[in-house]
């Protein structure tokens, strides 16, 4: 029976195609579609799903804000993550080439990618649209000449649609990082090196810095932290942190040594930071 992994957006995205990249030891991998990224979860809690991939993070567009709650406010895991370079390419169907297209439609964040590019070709109408893939596969199924899609390499091969220009985005160091909500997946403990957290502090003078100073003192590295406003609590907020460490049992006191000064503190997941980052 194949792995069911569910993606925001539709086969060809780039949720798609870190999943298969990082379940590429797998032979068999089926991709459920999900219109938005609580739906990942409703298909994992409805049983259409085995696991789920989440966009979490962007080097050029920052943090998808909303995927932070959805990580309190669901019980799942996050067991792993990986990096994909984002190279945004222009396609059409077969037989155009760049004088042809006058409208280009693709996701607003592709189009904040890709606005350089597209300033050299001012007969070129951006349309901002729900998903890249699901562009690419409109103007496929339409049959729609003069009209382009901006998506990733695998949308172009899925659809039959020819590349016309590669990797167009501005930034060429454009990566995404993904995590990954597998209740079967387990990595090695000896492995693991990485830890996302949520929490709340009281709302009195010096509470977070006093947090990252004790976290500092045991060499935690807080690769990121984000807060987010709790509803209904005037000026207070949930923090969520990504910390790396290399002694678990530093890690193991570092959490209890701050246990006491925060409020809701929650282990997201604890996993395996990705090594390097993935073309």
């Amino acid at each position: 029976m194949p792995k069911r992994i569910a993606i925001q957006g539709v086969k060809g995205c780039f949720h798609e195609q870190a999943a298969r990249l990082f379940y590429k030891d797998l032979t068999d991998i089926e991709i459920i579609e999900c219109d938005n990224f609580e739906d990942l979860y409703l298909a994992m809690d409805s049983g259409k799903a085995d696991a789920a991939i989440m966009a979490i993070e962007n080097t050029v567009s920052g943090g998808l804000l909303p995927n932070f709650e959805l990580l309190r406010k669901y019980q799942r895991e996050i067991k792993g993550e990986i990096f994909l370079r984002i190279k945004q390419n222009l396609m059409a169907l077969p037989g155009q080439d760049i004088s042809d297209i006058k409208e280009v439609r693709t996701h607003y964040m592709a189009i904040n990618q890709t606005r350089e590019f597209f300033r050299e070709h001012p007969q070129i109408r951006l349309v901002e649209s729900e998903d890249t893939a699901k562009s690419a596969a409109q103007v496929a199924r339409e049959g729609l000449k003069g009209v382009g899609a901006v998506a990733s390499e695998l949308a172009a091969e899925l659809y039959g649609l020819d590349i016309i220009a590669e990797s167009i985005e501005t930034f060429k160091q454009n990566f995404t990082r993904f995590l990954i909500l597998d209740e079967n997946y387990n990595p090695s403990e000896i492995a693991i090196d990485k830890s996302s957290i949520c929490f709340t502090l009281p709302h009195t003078a010096g509470s977070l810095a006093h947090v990252l100073t004790i976290l500092s003192f045991y060499g935690m590295n807080l690769t990121r932290i984000q807060s987010l406003p709790i509803p209904g609590r005037e000026w207070q907020y949930f923090f969520y942190a990504d910390i790396k460490f290399v002694d678990r049992e530093r890690y193991r006191q570092a959490l209890a040594a701050v246990r006491p000064l925060m409020e809701d503190l929650r282990i997201l997941g604890e996993y395996v930071s990705a090594k390097g980052t993935a073309e």
